[in-house]
């Protein structure tokens, strides 16, 4: 892989399926030697992206390369990149072994490849196993064997945790940075940024099949920063002495608290005591990146809202404050007489 080069790079890349734009003019680079998340809701785009990145679905318009060159020009795509996309294109009656057998013999690799791979993921003791009997766990895992078989210095996964428990969870973070570590790379897309946040280093959050942002994770931290919470004696002088320091976002709280934005704790400390005010506490917020990721992608979607009393409208006609109303041009109607008889005696609520 040449200096320089991104190991990974999207230019324009837009794709119409009839009417329906699944991506839109999506551009975005990842760099050698770093875990990148590729983030967004459900429906945004991003495992047809990763299939246009891959070769498998033609670009409407713009352009994909690996390593510097487009995947059809690999010359061993298995030694450059390795791709989980769906861990369902399995022959359920093929053993662990054997199913790896057979891809690593379409690599070109030796069979010993197959049972270091297999050992890598975890799955040595399920080697005779049929994967017709693995829970999704398994073939996650088995999937990523697959990926590994060729030693590929790029990893393309597609929601590789579905299917994980904690302690899965817990082992794909630690080989994912592993992975990356010895200078390899790793583009690994989901739509929860919580569960990627542990192991990324970059970001690109897509919605609507169009770039949202990319960037360091540290960089997204510092943009929806910390607020402190700051109680003093003299909120407005305060928020002046930190002004004249080019602390500038301090805002006024309904409680008498000054918010401020950009400065720790101590550097607001020590503005205060040379401003001559006390200060009698400061709470630092905590900045939830999924709660970020929310706001930056909502409005993809939009349910209905649900009547806290938990009904719910029948499809046709609005529900009303006391509940459903006739058709239109319908009278109510009462149930016909004897059309539901009382209870049997001794039922509750029956005659006794």
């Amino acid at each position: 892989m040449n200096a320089g080069v991104p190991a990974i790079e999207a230019v324009g890349l837009t794709k119409l399926f009839g009417a329906s734009q699944a991506v839109s003019n999506l551009g975005f680079q990842v760099p050698t030697g770093s875990i990148t998340g590729f983030v967004g809701p459900n429906g945004a785009g991003k495992t047809t992206t990763l299939r246009m990145l891959l070769g498998l679905v033609t670009p409407t318009s713009g352009h994909a390369t690996i390593a510097g060159v487009p995947f059809g020009d690999l010359g061993q795509p298995a030694r450059v990149v390795g791709a989980v996309l769906d861990s369902r294109g399995m022959h359920p009656a093929r053993s662990t072994i054997d199913h790896l057998r057979v891809y690593a013999a379409a690599v070109g690799v030796p069979d010993q490849r197959a049972h270091e791979v297999m050992a890598m993921v975890g799955l040595a003791s399920a080697a005779r196993q049929k994967v017709a009997t693995h829970s999704l766990g398994m073939r996650q895992r088995l999937a990523l064997a697959t990926a590994l078989l060729g030693d590929p210095q790029i990893l393309v996964l597609d929601e590789p945790a579905n299917g994980l428990d904690p302690e899965g969870m817990a082992w794909l973070r630690e080989f994912l940075r592993a992975y990356a570590s010895v200078g390899r790379t790793v583009l690994v897309s989901s739509h929860l940024l919580r569960e990627l946040e542990q192991s990324v280093d970059r970001v690109v959050i897509v919605n609507r099949g169009s770039l949202v942002y990319q960037g360091d994770m540290e960089e997204l931290r510092a943009r929806h920063s910390a607020r402190v919470f700051v109680t003093s004696s003299d909120p407005a002088t305060l928020a002046l002495a930190l002004a004249a320091q080019g602390i500038v976002d301090a805002q006024m709280m309904p409680d008498g608290r000054l918010a401020v934005r950009g400065a720790p704790v101590p550097t607001i400390g020590a503005v205060a005591e040379s401003a001559g005010v006390t200060v009698f506490g400061a709470d630092t917020e905590s900045v939830d990146l999924e709660q970020v990721f929310l706001a930056m992608t909502s409005g993809q979607y939009t349910a209905q809202h649900v009547d806290p009393s938990g009904q719910f409208p029948r499809p046709g006609h609005a529900q009303s404050p006391t509940g459903y109303p006739p058709p239109p041009g319908q009278p109510p109607q009462a149930p016909p007489p004897g059309a539901y008889p009382p209870p049997p005696a001794g039922h509750p609520g029956g005659p006794r």
